[in-house]
């Protein structure tokens, strides 16, 4: 099958803003791209009616609008529009199973309803076995030309415990398919043993920081060496790490969080540092699936 990427589409100004972040992704990886809309209430494609009495007028004016609008802006991409009558989140898991990646919008937590009632992306984000990114609205530009995307770097999350190739993979060919800087970021919160009645034993997160720079330091030299052009820089520090890495994440082009496929049963599918992330990251924020 021919590699594609899937943006999922409901007309809100996030899936808007992921479908533009795709169509750039799609060009950069010379792969078609799919636009979906996904509702259980479709009809069958109707042959040929009036768009009075065409139940799936208002889907199709949807899906035909990006596409318009991304063909114009990406003359050379090939660009295909899906109308699937199922459930969105089933649907779109189904798409992710097959693509390259898939891309979502993303309310973050703008407000109290998207905290509270979640959406779409999440559920799909915790359960794909392939990378999902995750795209925040735009922000409102006046006139007609809209401005590039900002160069920035791109920003890996590792936490070391445990194989982490997919991750990484994804991060360097990112950053190569970009001409921009990685940034590998780990960092630890203090043991219990650290913390002293004035604060931290500065030793002892000293050592824990070093041990820290070292076993960074190993797990990327065999992407160091498979992608020599990568200017690639790393972090380490005793903190919480979902702030660390929401905090390296700052105008970044891209932040690369990893979630575990084997996670104990009754643990979330996400752990704490891809949740910041998701929540609170103002960039594009990708997650890869690993063992």
């Amino acid at each position: 099958m021919e590699p594609f990427i899937t943006v999922g589409l409901d007309g809100s100004p996030e899936s808007l803003a992921a479908a533009r972040w795709a169509a750039d992704e799609a060009e950069r990886r010379n792969v078609r791209l799919r636009l979906l809309h996904a509702w259980p209430m479709l009809a069958p494609e109707p042959s040929r009616v009036p768009a009075e009495t065409d139940q799936n007028y208002w889907a199709n004016r949807l899906v035909d609008n990006a596409k318009a609008e991304l063909q114009a802006r990406h003359p050379g991409l090939a660009v295909v529009g899906d109308l699937v009558a199922a459930d969105a989140r089933e649907a779109l898991l189904q798409a992710a199973s097959q693509s390259e990646v898939t891309v979502l919008g993303s309310r973050g937590l703008e407000s109290v309803e998207s905290y509270f009632l979640g959406d779409i992306s999440l559920p799909v984000v915790a359960r794909a076995e392939r990378p999902v990114v995750l795209v925040r609205a735009e922000a409102p530009v006046t006139g007609a030309v809209r401005p590039a995307q900002p160069a920035g770097e791109v920003v890996v999350a590792l936490k070391l415990h445990g194989p982490c190739s997919d991750l990484l993979d994804f991060a360097f060919a990112a950053a190569a398919a970009r001409g921009a800087p990685l940034r590998a970021v780990h960092a630890r919160s203090a043991p219990l043993h650290a913390h002293v009645p004035w604060g931290v034993d500065h030793e002892v997160t000293e050592q824990i920081t070093k041990e820290g720079h070292e076993q960074l330091g190993q797990a990327l030299r065999p992407w160091r060496e498979k992608f020599p052009e990568v200017d690639v820089t790393d972090s380490t520090g005793v903190e919480s790490p979902a702030k660390a890495v929401v905090r390296s994440a700052e105008g970044a082009a891209l932040l690369v969080v990893g979630r575990r496929r084997n996670r104990p049963a009754m643990a979330p599918r996400l752990g704490p540092v891809a949740q910041a992330a998701l929540h609170h990251a103002r960039c594009p924020v990708a997650v890869v699936s690993h063992d």
